[in-house]
């Protein structure tokens, strides 16, 4: 069982007394939870109580990420999903899920799992299955995957591979504003799970897409994203389809890695909020979590 910080405990408590509708948000490989801070302004304005937990071991801030690198070094995607469906099943309903990047894929696994109401993946990571490897995405993932040693460290990218690999689209101003304000070292053995992921019938990095409770689900795709280029995010949404749940894909035009924390970040977020109005069935109710059964294979906590 994973352990929750007193911070995570705090938001599932203060979710469950509002009587809001849920909404859990999921970063991504080289971010902190920080990095929804203007997301979780704009959903309570909306209506919803949004919780923002971090990976196992997550530094609450930039700065203390930046004097302890090594605190996520080794960590799994195992790992991860099994805390955030920690998270998710101590709720007493059932929530609404955002994520980006691998936080993207969390939310996918999670919502295969009947854990969510309703699912909005941003450029998220690709799972087993997905096949297309644009040259952009190995390009960006090369810094970490020539050096077999990074698998057990936490390893940061600099201001030059951060602007090919989330900046691409914005000023080079904006550029180093971003790194400098949110990068931060991340576990480099998730790329190694993911660039394994259909070589290995065992890989963590799988996700039930048939699941007849996965329920609604958004893939928004940056159209300039160099990590998880379209295609990538086009071929998640084909597999995403066959279930019998809503299933629906949009590019977001002339954006690319970083749509969720640079300038444009409210047109992404009005698109997320958009689906979620539409298609989340807790929206000014509730649903409980019921039957759902936990990562662990347990029934969550009420």
């Amino acid at each position: 069982m994973s352990i929750l910080t007193e911070r995570e405990q705090a938001e599932i408590a203060r979710a469950d007394a509002s009587g809001r509708p849920a909404i859990v948000l999921v970063h991504g490989l080289w971010l902190l939870a920080e990095s929804w801070r203007d997301w979780r302004a704009l959903l309570e304005d909306a209506g919803y109580a949004t919780l923002a937990p971090g990976w196992p071991g997550d530094p609450e801030t930039v700065e203390e990420a930046r004097r302890r690198p090594e605190a996520l070094a080794g960590l799994r995607l195992g790992q991860v999903t099994a805390h955030l469906a920690e998270v998710v099943g101590r709720l007493r309903t059932r929530p609404a899920l955002i994520g980006h990047s691998f936080g993207g894929l969390v939310a996918q696994w999670l919502a295969g799992r009947g854990l969510a109401a309703a699912t909005v993946a941003i450029d998220p990571a690709p799972f087993r299955g997905v096949l297309p490897l644009p040259l952009s995405a190995l390009r960006a993932a090369l810094p970490v995957l020539a050096n077999p040693a990074n698998r057990r460290r936490a390893v940061a990218l600099t201001s030059e591979q951060f602007r090919y690999a989330f900046a691409n689209a914005v000023s080079e101003d904006e550029a180093r504003r971003l790194h400098a304000a949110h990068s931060v070292a991340g576990p480099a053995v998730l790329l190694f799970q993911a660039a394994a992921a259909n070589l290995n019938p065992w890989t963590e990095v799988a996700v039930e897409t048939l699941a007849p409770g996965r329920g609604p689900l958004l893939i928004l795709s940056g159209e300039r994203d160099h990590t998880v280029p379209r295609a990538m995010a086009r071929a998640a949404w084909v597999r995403q389809r066959r279930n019998p749940g809503v299933t629906e894909f949009h590019e977001v035009a002339g954006r690319g890695h970083s749509l969720i924390i640079d300038g444009g970040w409210r047109e992404v977020a009005d698109l997320a909020l958009a689906f979620l109005r539409r298609h989340h069935p807790a929206f000014g109710a509730g649903e409980t979590i019921g039957g759902a059964r936990s990562a662990h294979g347990g029934a969550p906590r009420p």
